[in-house]
């Protein structure tokens, strides 16, 4: 394996510096004028090939014929698109390394990955080397990058922001989102993405939130390590509603692995519904991870997968109610920091297989829910930044930007403390609170 690529794609030029561009953006007076925009090589950019994370796919499909939808937003308001990123094998990863490209460094935790599947867009940004990263978010794609590298991540509501030109995995819950050190960046680029109307167009005193949910029984998943961590983070919102940590679920529920095991389950129905064809008639080859997944996905019956989206329509209803209630979900990003680049784990990273269940089960609740899931730079642990996620009822994409713009920025969480070149900041945790 190729080892430690850039996070741009090798057969495109990529910047040469991170400094501004001199050409003019497309549209001077937008919104985005003179951000820089890298776009995760699963979304179509006119006139070049997307490769999606696999040199066979690069080689067997044409060039994008126009931009995605998303990207000619965001183009449309000012963004200056500098280059295409590497992303994980069909997006199907949460790990940020690849058989074929190796994997991405991290700049906030240079001996670490950058996570998936939105890696290259992750270390982009983090970098430097963009302001604005467009990534995709199935299963924690956007947001677990966001929280391995020190960024502001956002996973819009399902079917808010346009999928026209991406490729798909798992229809049901792909959405495409934004990666940012800056967090008016972010908000700004989220309003023109999701199409928000002029009186939504610049934040606003957010709405009262009615309770802050932080359940026990899914925080123990990510370990005391991280919840001990976030602490800090979670009491420095007490101020927008009551914390509650009960658990949301009735006392005879089956338990969280089996809201899990059902997501995953739909989610390998779709991925195979997308690639089995081309994977059955190329055979790519491709690495353990994600090879296991799609071995598994072609033998995902139709009756099995029905069984599954029953499962979790129902595990997810109790969420969906609390969260149209006015509730706000409160979870750890990541049930630890990014694991270490020669394959070991950092003391506060469970082994490989543990940690992407525990990973999907935190990110998994927003996806299921289609409901928007905001990632904050919120402390170091081991060395490495970890992310606190926002989660909020489906619709109110512009409620979290709202909170967002109300809080504090970071001071030393990831990149965004540490100048444009996004070098690691010393240790220490960083509470966002009030203004």
């Amino acid at each position: 394996m190729t080892p430690r690529p850039g996070p741009f794609v090798e057969w495109l030029p990529a910047p040469p510096d991170p400094s501004p561009p001199d050409p003019a953006p497309p549209a001077p007076d937008g919104p985005l004028a003179g951000v820089r925009l890298a776009v995760k090589d699963v979304v179509d950019v006119a006139g070049l090939p997307t490769g999606a994370g696999h040199p066979l796919r690069l080689l067997t499909h044409p060039p994008a014929e126009r931009d995605a939808e998303a990207v000619a937003r965001l183009r449309a308001a000012g963004a200056a698109f500098v280059g295409k990123t590497h992303t994980d094998e069909l997006a199907y990863s949460l790990g940020g390394t690849s058989a074929h490209y190796g994997a991405v460094p991290n700049p906030a935790a240079p001996d670490r990955v950058c996570g998936g599947s939105s890696s290259g867009t992750a270390a982009a940004v983090a970098a430097g080397a963009a302001d604005l990263g467009l990534g995709t978010d199935t299963a924690g794609s956007v947001r677990v990058p966001a929280s391995y590298c020190g960024l502001y991540g956002f996973r819009p509501t399902h079917r808010r922001a346009p999928r026209a030109g991406i490729v798909p995995l798992a229809p049901s819950f792909d959405v495409p989102g934004l990666l940012a050190r800056d967090p008016a960046v972010l908000d700004a680029g989220l309003r023109v993405l999701l199409g928000t109307g002029p009186e939504q167009q610049h934040p606003r005193a957010p709405r009262p939130v009615r309770r802050l949910l932080v359940p026990d029984d899914l925080w123990a998943r990510a370990g005391d390590a991280v919840t001990a961590a976030l602490a800090g983070p979670v009491a420095a919102l007490a101020h927008l509603a009551p914390t509650d940590r009960r658990t949301f679920r009735a006392a005879a529920s089956p338990g969280w692995d089996r809201t899990r095991e059902a997501f995953s389950t739909v989610q390998a129905a779709e991925a195979w519904a997308a690639h089995g064809a081309w994977i059955t008639a190329r055979q790519p080859e491709f690495g353990p991870g994600v090879g296991a997944r799609f071995a598994a996905a072609a033998e995902v019956t139709a009756d099995r997968a029905a069984q599954a989206r029953t499962d979790l329509a129902a595990d997810i209803a109790p969420l969906l109610e609390l969260l149209h209630d006015g509730d706000l979900l409160l979870l750890p990003a990541a049930p630890g920091p990014a694991p270490l680049l020669t394959g070991g784990a950092a003391p506060a990273v469970p082994p490989a297989a543990d940690r992407r269940a525990a990973t999907v089960l935190l990110t998994c609740l927003a996806s299921a829910a289609g409901a928007p899931a905001l990632c904050l730079p919120a402390v170091r642990l081991d060395g490495a930044p970890l992310g606190l996620c926002l989660v909020a009822a489906p619709g109110s994409d512009e409620h979290l930007l709202d909170l967002l713009a109300a809080l504090d920025p970071p001071t030393g969480a990831g990149p965004t403390g540490a100048g444009p070149a996004g070098g690691p900041p010393p240790d220490g945790t960083t509470a966002k609170g009030p203004r």
